[in-house]
């Protein structure tokens, strides 16, 4: 695998990516604490881009399924890049339409550059190896994370945020450029009406989806696990945001980006080992536990040392989770269906997103970050707690089957 020079261009690409992301990111809760005094407006104003990821997820699907994932790749990466633009004319102007502008084409490039990859993953390695890599291409998006949020950080409070985006900027074209150099043999499917049988193929659309996850249970479950984690996710920079405030110390927002992206790194490397001694689905069921373990104790986060031992657990938790989930998702279904399959996942991920951060807008408005990280945490245990009590029942259903056909 590590002689593969389509794996390195994907994680280089990918970790230079990451780090404009992350300044972007940066950026974009600096300019929103300047001009944006309520947190439910904060989340109402990210919701807007997200939304506009969801309506393109159907077409992006389809798109991926149906021609070259590198030029999906190219055009969605070019899209990336470009949106910036606008963001300069928000900063400009101080103006939050410029930055919904912004969020709204940088999301409907996300929604189709991170399917056409999670699609091309597969596609450059051999099936046993997916593991490791998804695990290593996480860890090297964590890391460009921390050193995102890190030099971000500290370019937000000694240069300007022209220059932040600036830098955002370039670091998109350097993963446009990357691309470029991708080796991928993918066959061209034709268009739809040259052959009756891809039509009807393609004209379902996420009809076929659909009718493979309700005949996975495995799949199916994996959809309703990812809430736990979305749970956390979804209000993650608000959470971090009002932490700071909580504790009336700004540099905490930097430690507490650093200690969940470390532990995750190390939740990454670790579960390769820990895939050889536990099943899938034990590790899935484990991580999230710990997920719904970390939120709980986030009712503490007046106190500092507790507040990183959280936000560290939770990245472990989730460094184990992801990978895992990734490759069950790369595996269970056929490479042909992997357009729409990751497309229709992403859109879940974005509307479930949508959902958690604008409640955790309201509810940090209202009842405050304690409160709420209670509901969630609980709501977390008991979708749990359902799975298992599911997953118990099928099996002694699958039991008293078999007793009563071998009576």
């Amino acid at each position: 695998m590590w002689k593969n020079r389509n794996v390195w261009i994907v994680l280089f690409g990918e970790f230079g990516a990451g780090i404009g992301l992350w300044f972007g990111i940066i950026g974009n809760l600096e300019f929103m604490q300047k001009h944006v005094p309520s947190d439910f407006f904060k989340s109402l104003i990210l919701f807007f881009g997200l939304l506009a990821g969801v309506f393109v997820g159907p077409l992006a699907g389809r798109l991926i399924d149906q021609y070259s994932k590198k030029r999906i790749l190219l055009i969605s990466g070019l899209g990336r890049t470009l949106s910036v633009i606008l963001m300069f004319f928000a900063i400009q102007y101080e103006s939050i339409i410029f930055m919904v502008l912004f969020l709204i084409m940088l999301q409907i490039s996300a929604a189709f550059y991170f399917p056409a990859l999670q699609a091309v993953i597969p596609m450059i390695v051999k099936n046993e190896q997916l593991l490791t890599l998804n695990g290593i291409h996480m860890n090297f998006s964590t890391i460009s994370r921390i050193a995102g949020t890190s030099i971000g950080g500290i370019l937000v409070v000694s240069t300007s945020l022209t220059n932040v985006y600036g830098m955002s900027m370039l670091a998109y074209a350097f993963l446009f450029l990357m691309t470029f150099f991708l080796r991928i043999e993918e066959p061209m499917i034709k268009p739809i009406n040259i052959e009756k049988t891809n039509k009807s193929k393609s004209d379902k659309g996420f009809g076929e989806i659909f009718a493979l996850i309700r005949k996975s249970p495995t799949i199916l479950n994996l959809f309703i696990l990812n809430l736990i984690p979305v749970l956390f996710l979804g209000g993650f920079n608000l959470m971090v945001i009002e932490i700071s405030d909580l504790q009336h110390d700004p540099s905490v927002k930097g430690l507490i980006y650093t200690s969940e992206g470390i532990s995750f790194m190390i939740g990454a490397f670790v579960i390769k080992r820990l895939t050889k001694r536990y099943t899938n689905k034990q590790l899935l069921y484990f991580s999230t536990f710990l997920v719904a373990f970390a939120q709980l104790s986030l009712f503490f986060a007046d106190h500092h040392w507790l507040t990183l031992i959280s936000f560290a657990i939770f990245g472990f938790s989730v460094g184990c989770f992801f990978p895992v989930c990734s490759t069950v998702f790369q595996t269970s279904i056929d490479k042909s269906y992997h357009g729409r399959l990751f497309s229709f996942r992403s859109m879940y991920d974005r509307v479930t997103f949508q959902i958690v951060l604008l409640s955790t807008g309201l509810f940090l408005d209202t009842i405050g970050l304690q409160y709420m990280v209670l509901i969630f945490g609980t709501v977390s245990l008991l979708i749990l707690a359902r799975l298992l009590y599911k997953d118990k029942k099928s099996k002694t259903d699958l039991v008293n089957e078999s007793q009563n056909l071998s009576m």
